[in-house]
């Protein structure tokens, strides 16, 4: 997994935790929703990425006509023997690139629930199954809200993480000149795969192994029951929340060569697992809070763990 992240720090600049964080959400078996500007990156990271392990990936465009049907697959006749046929759509691989997500209604969104949570897919009353692993990328742009729909809630708590990609710095900007090298000449020139979804599969199958002492179970659980109780939260973080920080945490944890989990994993993971999870009142938007903020203040808050 580090090779793969050395790998991917190679391709994608400036973006270093990001991108140990996109692995360790691919590991943990979650999903990830990358917000940033326009020409960070967020298309290469996740071409790259599936290049890499050696899946097959896909790429959905989403723009409000795209209708569910077009990422699912539908049943269409067959004149010729006048039988009906089953054609998957491009949710069927490995990686998943959701493009710009909030471009499309809530119906063609709605379309991803059930294949991020349950790993399968119904068409026509029909359900398949999804490769393993299946791991959906997703990206959407912090401006230009004109003409989106937002996410709701129960599609943004379906992500483990949210990942916010910003500016790089002078020197990894520097690098993006210097080692700038067209589409074309890529795509002679493609990336050798370092994994296969196999080995992803039994690197999963590792996370069981990874030991988790039962204070820090109390401790993940007072830190999501914590976000229900702050006045300047209107909505707290899920259940699903508090699993996807244990599963992130021993993610991060095995990829650092440890079979146990610490309180700093946990700190570390919060941020990307939580801040898309909890609705701010008015209130504390207006005073320019932010979800990132009253994470690191709870978490300032909560004793740690000896």
């Amino acid at each position: 997994m580090n090779e793969l992240i050395q790998a991917l720090e190679q391709r994608v600049f400036g973006q270093k935790l990001n991108t140990r964080l996109l692995a360790t959400a691919l590991l943990a078996g979650g999903h990830v929703l990358l917000e940033g500007v326009p020409g960070l990156g967020k298309t290469k990271m996740a071409r790259t990425l599936a290049e890499l392990t050696g899946g097959e990936y896909r790429r959905i465009q989403f723009t409000p006509d795209l209708m569910p049907a077009d990422i699912t697959g539908s049943v269409i006749y067959q004149m010729q023997d006048h039988s009906f046929t089953t054609i998957q759509g491009p949710i069927f691989t490995n990686v998943l690139l959701a493009d710009e997500i909030n471009r499309s209604g809530p119906k063609t969104q709605a379309a991803l629930l059930e294949a991020m949570e349950e790993r399968q897919v119904t068409i026509q009353g029909n359900t398949y199954k999804l490769p393993n692993p299946f791991f959906v990328v997703a990206t959407q742009n912090p401006v230009e809200y004109e003409g989106t729909y937002p996410l709701p809630e129960a599609q943004l708590d379906r992500f483990m993480f949210k990942l916010v990609l910003d500016y790089p710095g002078e020197e990894a900007e520097i690098a993006i000149l210097r080692g700038h090298v067209p589409f074309h000449q890529q795509q002679e020139e493609p990336l050798q795969a370092l994994m296969t979804p196999e080995r992803i599969i039994e690197l999963q199958r590792k996370l069981t192994d990874v030991v988790v002492e039962e204070s820090l179970y109390a401790y993940i659980t007072t830190l999501i029951r914590k976000t229900r109780e702050s006045k300047k939260i209107q909505l707290g973080a899920s259940p699903r929340a508090g699993i996807a920080v244990l599963m992130a945490s021993k993610a991060w944890a095995l990829m650092d060569g440890r079979t146990y989990v610490t309180p700093d994993d946990i700190k570390l993971v919060a941020r990307p697992a939580l801040r898309h999870r909890l609705l701010l009142t008015p209130q504390a938007e207006l005073e320019g809070g932010t979800s990132d903020q009253i994470i690191q203040e709870t978490l300032g808050s909560i004793p740690v763990p000896r």
